[in-house]
């Protein structure tokens, strides 16, 4: 059986170790009280039938040699908590059938059984109830009433096993939240390890194995910031150096005199020196964005942003309003903004931006378009770098292939989502969804 036809089984670690620590505590306080019980119940029993035996027997010798006239007086005086006596035949019934019942009849037979012919027979009722009749020396009958009794339990008992269990309860509590809080803090630090680098420092303290852990990931933090600087650096050392060669070939390039080859020869550099550039931008987003965060009006922006695609003769238009400043990093927004509608343009000739105020601590600005579209198996595809849709790898066409990719980098580093999804009669849309907190 898997685990997964298990419904009833906590999904996280906490609520399954507190579970089975519970459980097992309970369980042996349970069966240790059974026992402890148990052997209360036969110690209490052994006694009261040695008690019994010594006392029962003396009785009945005293009852035998008193006058008959007497006896009636000395029975209040040999009366106890489980047995009495009875000047008679008393009740016949059925042989005794429950297991003290016949412990006590055995030990009464044991202990006067020599002196007197007996016979013992359980009375009906909830509780064990027996008699044992005999006779006296002269005749007389006399009826052993015992009425046998189980260990008492204690009022306080019950209260006092309710409040074990509450203490076991929080034992286990305490004991499950200092072992799992270590991997709870491990977790939150591996999400926090955003696109930005900034590590969050586990404290390397506590348990032999939690302080190794923590200096390992530590560790590993440290690593991953070192390899996505020196990344970033040697694109942007290259980028530097092609800088120089692209320079002189495009002054050679103006320089030549057939018109075709050197239009080719321009229009393969400007590709190249966007390559460089988108390049570059994708290096310096893998470390997030230096820009601090503040406070701006999101509405005033998108106008500002649709304007001036208008300006420049595109069909760009906006729908909705976002109502309320937010708290944000602007250039990477624009910077989003701008890369999608830039997209919507190049593969529609037209881009929408339908904006949706704050719903649950959150903004959603969307970027429409009716073009092609893309493939539901590839809407996620898209956002790896160079990656391309478009297979002639003509860059008029296709573009860079890291467009999405400084776009998801950059959403990531604010905090933000961004998310593709199939219209309905054809289309895409670009969702970038953003927290809306206020300044």
């Amino acid at each position: 059986m898997t685990e997964a036809n298990w419904r009833w089984w906590p999904r996280s670690l906490f609520a399954r170790l507190s579970l089975i620590l519970l459980a097992g505590l309970v369980l042996a306080h349970a069966f240790s009280f059974v026992l402890i019980v148990q052997e209360r119940t036969q110690a209490a029993t052994k006694m009261m039938i040695g008690y019994m035996e010594q006392d029962v027997s003396s009785s009945v010798a005293l009852l035998d040699r008193l006058p008959a006239a007497e006896r009636a007086l000395w029975l209040p005086r040999l009366e106890r908590r489980t047995y009495g006596f009875i000047l008679g035949s008393g009740t016949t019934g059925v042989a005794p059938d429950e297991m003290l019942s016949t412990q006590v009849a055995a030990a009464m037979e044991d202990a006067i059984g020599t002196h007197y012919k007996l016979s013992a027979n359980a009375l009906p009722g909830e509780n064990e109830h027996l008699q044992v009749h005999l006779q006296l020396s002269d005749g007389s009958p006399l009826t052993i009433d015992v009425r046998p009794r189980r260990m008492p339990v204690s009022a306080w008992l019950v209260a006092a096993l309710f409040a074990e269990l509450l203490l076991l309860a929080l034992l286990s509590w305490l004991a499950v939240r200092q072992a799992t809080r270590p991997l709870q803090q491990l977790a939150s630090a591996a999400d926090s390890l955003g696109p930005d680098l900034a590590p969050t420092r586990l404290a390397e303290d506590g348990p032999t194995e939690v302080a190794r852990a923590a200096t390992a990931f530590n560790a590993m933090q440290d690593r991953i910031a070192r390899y996505m600087t020196e990344r970033m650096q040697i694109l942007a050392a290259i980028s530097h150096d092609l800088q120089t060669p692209i320079t002189r070939m495009r002054l050679r390039a103006d320089l030549m005199e057939d018109t075709d080859h050197r239009a080719t020869l321009q229009r393969n550099l400007q590709e190249m020196e966007a390559l460089v550039r988108e390049g570059v931008s994708y290096a310096r987003t893998l470390q997030g964005s230096s820009e601090p965060p503040r406070k701006l009006d999101p509405d005033a922006l998108l106008d500002s942003l649709m304007l001036d695609y208008v300006d420049a003769g595109e069909k760009v238009s906006l729908e909705g309003k976002i109502g309320a400043p937010l708290v944000t990093r602007p250039l990477a927004l624009r910077r989003i903004l701008t890369n999608l509608i830039d997209n919507a343009l190049k593969f529609s000739g037209s881009a929408e931006l339908a904006v949706t105020g704050a719903q649950s601590g959150r903004v959603s600005i969307s970027v429409l378009d009716r073009g092609e579209g893309i493939p539901a198996d590839r809407l996620e595809a898209v956002f790896q770098p160079f990656y391309r849709l478009e297979a002639s790898r003509n860059r008029s066409t296709g573009g860079t292939g890291l467009g999405l990719a400084i776009a998801r980098q950059l959403a990531l580093a604010m905090d933000a989502e961004l998310t593709l999804h199939r219209r309905e009669g054809g289309g895409l849309e670009a969702r970038l969804t953003l927290p809306a907190e206020a300044a």
